[in-house]
This record gives structure tokens, sequence and C-alpha cells, in this order.
């Protein structure tokens, strides 16, 4: 099964009316013999990210959209810095996660190389760990996720490791439907 982001930007005032949502999305995605792997949500209750692992992400957003979900964005993604069963284990946890829009002339190859060179630099920033990206197949960003005690520390970590960025999310917790 692939690994499948989606990106919603819903419509609502606060965390509670997120949460039939997230119940919906987890409903369609199994429904269609999938599975969800993690939601994020920033505090400001949007974007939402949904990663699930899917047979086939053509008909993963159709089964959203079918089910009044407005989806955004929706693309196949690779996971690197640690395994799906760890992030299963996890179930999501994250305070902040890090956007960058790729450059046209990175290459996957390229992006996974200077990724293990350069995430030993990390320890330059002990109060921040690094947990987990979402690079998408279609090299067009990468989302990071960190356990960080605020932004400014996440904006150091990505320094260290020479890595720009165009945008950073404070996390809102873990959604209960993937608890």
């Amino acid at each position: 099964m692939a690994l499948v982001l989606a990106e919603l930007k819903p419509a609502v005032g606060s965390r509670e009316e997120l949460e039939p949502i997230f119940d919906r999305i987890a409903a369609v995605v199994r429904r269609d013999g999938g599975e969800v792997i993690e939601i994020q949500v920033g505090v400001g209750l949007t974007p939402v990210y949904v990663i699930a692992e899917h047979a086939e992400p053509v008909g993963l957003s159709a089964a959203l959209s079918a089910s009044g979900e407005a989806v955004s964005d929706l693309a196949e993604v690779r996971l690197v810095g640690a395994t799906l069963d760890q992030v299963k284990a996890s179930r999501g946890a994250a305070d902040y996660l890090v956007e960058w829009d790729l450059p046209a002339t990175l290459t996957m190859d390229t992006y996974l190389a200077r990724k293990r060179e350069k995430s030993p630099l990390y320890a330059k920033v002990p109060e921040v760990r690094f947990l987990r990206t979402y690079v998408r197949e279609d090299m067009a960003k990468c989302l990071c996720l960190y356990d960080a005690p605020d932004e400014d520390s996440v904006c150091r970590a990505r320094a260290a490791v020479e890595t720009p960025f165009d945008r950073v999310t404070r996390l809102a917790g873990v959604p209960n439907v993937v608890r």
C-alpha cells in the first residue's frame, strides 16, 4: 500500500468540530481497506494533514470528496527517519510541523542523501528531537515533524542541518481517531 498525504482546510471554529471530520476520514479510509496512520492539525485548526496507508491515492481522493471532505491537496509520500511501525506506535505525537517547498531541481536521491548526511547535526540542538519526514514522491514539498519546546528551537535545528523551510506550524495534539 502507498502512503498518502491528504491536506484539508476545514472551516471550523473549534477542536470539537474537527472530531466528526476525523471520524469520517477514518471511516472512509477503512472502508477502502486502508488505515489512517496519523492526523496532524495546527493550533489554528487548519490545515489538517492526514497520512494514510491506501491502495489507490486517486480512489482515496474521490472517497474523501464523496464523504464531504474538501481535500485541498493529495499526494503519495515517502516516510523518512522513522519506520511505519514506530509512527503507528506513537500515533503521531509531535509538537511542530515544518513544511519545505522543495526546489524544482532537487531529486529524491539527492534529497535522501542530504538527509542522511545532515541528520546527525540535529545533535547541535539537543532540546529538539527530529521525529520523521514525509517527502512527496512528486518532490513538491516535505513535512518534517519535531518534538521541541518552542518555534525558535525548531528554527535553530533547521539551521543546524542547513536546511531551509517555508512554514512552521505548532500542532494541537493527536486527534482521538488515531489513538
